[in-house]
């Protein structure tokens, strides 16, 4: 019948650093939230697109799994971490102080990074050296986003490819159920249960 699965597939590799020498692992694979901007989780995954790499770097509160920031570049450099952590500070309630959590890649490691985390009181979590487990729910997120809009799709440039990405999280955001948040969209969820 010309019926093929997909699968998933994993290439771009963060620098893993030493453990401990920069955050503890809070989070500790406790993923529950009770509120908005409690704790967060961000990562890089990168796509190749027509012979060249873009590369993802998202911001998901645990809460709902919602988007709350991203930022899409030809390169994944500190540039790109600061325009998403620009957008997470734009959103950000004044009296919120999350946990967000990453692996030990190199651009949560840098300086700069930690400085703009205390700044706007974010406390920084990190996992442990090689264990995926420890911030799964970004691994889920990728996994899921490559399997219903890039795997076995093709691009005709990298610029209609960053244009479906973008409709694909709007598409997350705002209008795919989810199960475990009680039949609605992530943003739904939020809206639903801060007026509760």
């Amino acid at each position: 019948m010309g019926l093929h699965g997909k699968r998933r597939k994993s290439k771009y590799k963060s620098y893993k650093g030493e453990v401990g020498k920069i955050a503890a692992n809070i989070l500790s694979r406790d993923f529950a939230a009770d509120k908005p901007f409690e704790k967060l989780a961000t990562d890089v995954t990168e796509f190749a697109v027509c012979d060249n790499k873009v590369y993802l770097s998202p911001i998901i509160d645990l809460h709902n799994k919602e988007v709350i920031s991203y930022s899409i570049s030809a390169s994944p450099n500190f540039a790109q971490t600061r325009e998403m952590l620009q957008g997470l500070f734009d959103k950000l309630p004044q009296d919120a102080r999350p946990i967000l959590h990453s692996d030990q890649g190199w651009q949560y490691q840098m300086k700069e990074f930690q400085r703009q985390l205390k700044e706007h009181n974010i406390i920084q979590s990190m996992s442990r050296k090689g264990n995926c487990l420890d911030n799964s729910v970004m691994e889920n997120f990728f996994g899921r986003l490559k399997v219903e809009m890039y795997y076995g799709e093709k691009f005709q440039t990298v610029d209609e490819f960053v244009h479906c990405l973008k409709e694909y999280i709007h598409y997350w955001n705002h209008e795919r159920i989810s199960l475990t948040l009680n039949g609605m969209s992530p943003v739904q969820y939020r809206t639903h249960s801060q007026a509760i």
